[in-house]
């Protein structure tokens, strides 16, 4: 079982509109995302566009995983997309954070 960064989960719950558990393991939080977005592929396929644009996953990296992993799950690969995403905001966050402790007078 492997733990989830304690970003990760409410980034996700905002950015999918969804409440996933606070406690949950890498797996689980995959799963859940799986069952989440094959209903959405179903249902609301317009609103699963429209959550992948606004979460910034990279198109042209997934039309190519599905195109080469053909017969797999499509909602497993967008799941690991959305992660993988979601996982570089929080870093990406992290290291602007950081860079905000530089003195006014070294700044632009």
């Amino acid at each position: 079982m492997t733990p989830v960064n304690k970003d990760l989960i409410p980034a996700i719950n905002q950015s999918l509109e969804i409440s996933l558990p606070d406690s949950i393991s890498s797996e689980e939080l995959r799963e859940k995302l799986i069952a989440h977005i094959n209903a959405l592929i179903n249902q609301d396929f317009e609103k699963l566009v429209f959550l992948l644009y606004r979460i910034d996953v990279n198109e042209s990296k997934m039309r190519y995983l599905l195109d080469q992993r053909e017969g797999e799950n499509a909602a497993g690969l967008i799941a690991d997309l959305i992660i993988e995403r979601q996982l570089q905001k929080i870093k990406s966050r992290k290291e602007s954070k950081s860079n905000s402790d530089i003195p006014d007078e070294e700044k632009w």
